[in-house]
């Protein structure tokens, strides 16, 4: 996996192999015995260079993550030999708003010799790489697929739709999903999870820029006079404003784990969240 991401990163098997400390013709055969493998050829190869074949784009996005949650595997187990105590929480863009520091600072107190590492995802995937296995609880926001998943609340907010702030509906005390029908809308890319979709698309398919992160959802808003929806309470730049959804459902946050995984730190984690009265 290592050697065919080295190629496709560079698009040539000797800077490859001179990235990898080693000669260009046990590259070459290890690539032709993966394509073998696979059953498809991976790359392009011709006089003008090499090239990713459409398989191997695919390939590509699988190794990268295969290789993140071996690199994931050997530190955890490097720490467990070291004697060292790790857990990886993963957590959505906005992270999970207000309240986070507390959290971080019962928990240190709780589990002052645990390496907690964060892992920060983009609105495209709820799970924060839980299924994945880069993470081993996620604070994030529902509604998402929960199969296989332990899921528990932990708070709701209420969510407001996000305007410019000269925009003529910016002046209402209170707006209704209806209001909205004329007006185009940040969207999340095909491929996000459909009940995440759903809910930040007010439950109905909808045109208009395609977004990953918070700051590209607020630079829609700026630029392309779009609307979006956000929980309230968030800061957001002076041009912004948001108005409070009346029949808008509240999102709620919640800690995510994968079932049957009995990690007390994961387990103890979700208790100092449900219970501390500032989360």
């Amino acid at each position: 996996m290592r050697y065919f991401v080295a190629v496709a990163e560079e698009l040539h098997f000797g800077r490859a192999a001179l990235r990898l400390h080693m000669t260009q013709p046990p590259l070459s055969r290890a690539i032709r015995r993966l394509e073998a493998e696979v059953g498809a050829e991976l790359f392009t190869r011709s006089p003008a260079g090499v090239g990713l074949t459409a398989v191997g784009a695919v390939f590509l996005d699988e190794a990268r993550g295969l290789l993140e949650h071996a690199d994931r595997v050997r530190a955890r187990v490097g720490a467990a030999a070291a004697g060292l105590v790790s857990v990886t929480v993963g957590m959505v863009a906005d992270g999970t708003g207000l309240g986070m520091a507390a959290l971080a600072a019962a928990y240190r107190r709780r589990h002052p010799g645990i390496d907690v590492r964060i892992r920060d995802t983009d609105l495209t995937d709820p799970t924060c790489g839980l299924r994945a296995g880069l993470v081993d609880v996620a604070l994030t926001r529902a509604p998402f697929d929960g199969t296989g998943l332990a899921v528990r609340t932990l708070r709701s907010d209420p969510v407001g739709v996000v305007l410019h702030a000269d925009d003529p509906l910016a002046r209402s005390g209170g707006l209704r999903l209806a209001d909205l029908d004329d007006r185009r809308w940040f969207r999340f890319p095909p491929g996000t999870d459909p009940l995440w979709q759903a809910y930040w698309h007010g439950g109905r398919p909808r045109e208009g820029p395609v977004v990953r992160t918070v700051r590209e959802c607020q630079q829609a808003v700026l630029w392309s006079s779009t609307v979006g929806l956000a929980p309230l309470g968030h800061e957001l730049p002076g041009d912004l404003a948001v108005v409070p959804l009346l029949d808008m459902a509240r999102s709620r946050v919640v800690a995510a784990w994968r079932e049957g995984d009995a990690n007390p730190l994961i387990r103890s984690l979700v208790e100092i969240a449900v219970e501390g009265s500032e989360w």
